[in-house]
């Protein structure tokens, strides 16, 4: 690649960075979704429905329009959110939903100085020390899937476990952060007796306020707790949501697993699809996921000050070399999607 093509790539990236920003304002502004609502529309119609100021739309539209996003009609002044742009941008229950991790950027970005700091000392910066923005932005990128797998898909894919469920199996959710996958088990098994276990005092806060909308704070009960202490045993069911390459000593975290597991039970461990090897793919996943790696998940793993710091995307042989050195004896690769590995591990 020449200098000048690389010199490009660097500017679309840039670009994309500034973009992010423009996206997190449209959906906490409800810009997407009163496009998607309304059809065509001038910006003074799309201030007015939003209650925002007609200046500031006009240029957002302008910038929606320069990446691809909304579509101009220019004889009749007007703005169109393309159909197939509503389930990536306005449709929070589609699965292509992605304009809630944007949401996110304000916490990642405002931890750019402990970030330097960070890669100078080779300390960490814990999950606690980013705004909460983090905990909604992130659950509400990984929610889609969830809503659309974890029930139907995934659950299903494990041997025995949604007959357990069904029957008044119990469930310890481990690292629920705001207990998007714990609700959805709870609604899905009403005789479930279901748990969520989160170290961020932020995360579980919001998640009883959830499950207090939700009508389930009766029988789901989120408390503060980490990995390799959480209480309670006899577990059916173990859950980790892309949860375990965030922990600074997963090993601990497996044998508390093992410890908290019925003999019969099973850990649902869903993790990145990717590995060391997508490092060279530039995949958009795998772009993603090692930018994220980098700033987030390393940093976090790092600030537990525990024996391991995997990263994203260290890969099925590294968990499962966990996993066993942790006592389990059963592996197997449930299923997956393009972005997540879901593993069935049993004692």
């Amino acid at each position: 690649m020449s200098a000048h093509d690389f010199h490009q790539q660097v500017i679309t990236d840039a670009g994309a960075a500034v973009r992010g920003l423009t996206v997190a304002l449209g959906e906490r502004l409800g810009l997407y979704k009163a496009l998607a609502a309304h059809g065509p529309t001038t910006a003074a119609r799309l201030a007015a429905r939003t209650g925002t100021s007609e200046r500031y739309i006009e240029e957002w539209l302008h910038a929606q329009l320069s990446a691809g996003y909304v579509e101009r009609h220019p004889s009749a002044g007007t703005y169109t959110l393309p159909a197939d742009h509503v389930a990536v941008l306005a449709d929070p229950d589609a699965v292509t939903f992605a304009a809630g991790f944007f949401t996110a950027l304000k916490a990642l970005y405002a931890t750019e100085d402990l970030l330097v700091d960070a890669y100078r000392s080779g300390d960490g910066v814990g999950w606690a020390e980013h705004d909460a923005a983090l905990d909604t932005g992130m659950g509400s990128f990984f929610q889609p899937t969830y809503e659309h797998k974890l029930v139907p898909d995934w659950l299903p894919a494990l041997h025995g476990v949604t007959g357990k469920l069904a029957a008044g199996g119990t469930v310890a959710d481990v690292g629920c952060g705001v207990g998007h996958t714990t609700l959805l088990i709870a609604k899905a098994f009403p005789e479930a007796t279901v748990h969520g276990f989160d170290y961020s005092e932020e995360a579980v806060s919001i998640a009883r306020q959830l499950a207090e909308e939700a009508g389930l704070s009766d029988r789901v009960v989120f408390e503060v707790a980490s990995a390799d202490d959480y209480p309670g045993s006899g577990y059916d069911l173990v859950t980790f949501f892309n949860a375990l390459h965030d922990m600074g000593d997963p090993v601990a975290a497996a044998q508390h697993v093992h410890k908290s597991l019925d003999g019969d039970g099973t850990w649902m461990l869903v993790e990145s699809n990717v590995s060391p090897a997508d490092i060279d793919t530039r995949t958009p996943a795998a772009r993603m996921f090692m930018a994220l790696s980098a700033v987030m998940c390393l940093p976090v793993a790092v600030a537990q000050r525990g024996p391991h710091a995997l990263g994203n995307h260290s890969g099925e042989s590294a968990f499962r070399a966990i996993a066993e050195e942790a006592g389990f004896t059963r592996w197997r690769r449930a299923t997956e999607t393009p972005v997540n590995a879901v593993y069935e591990v049993r004692p």
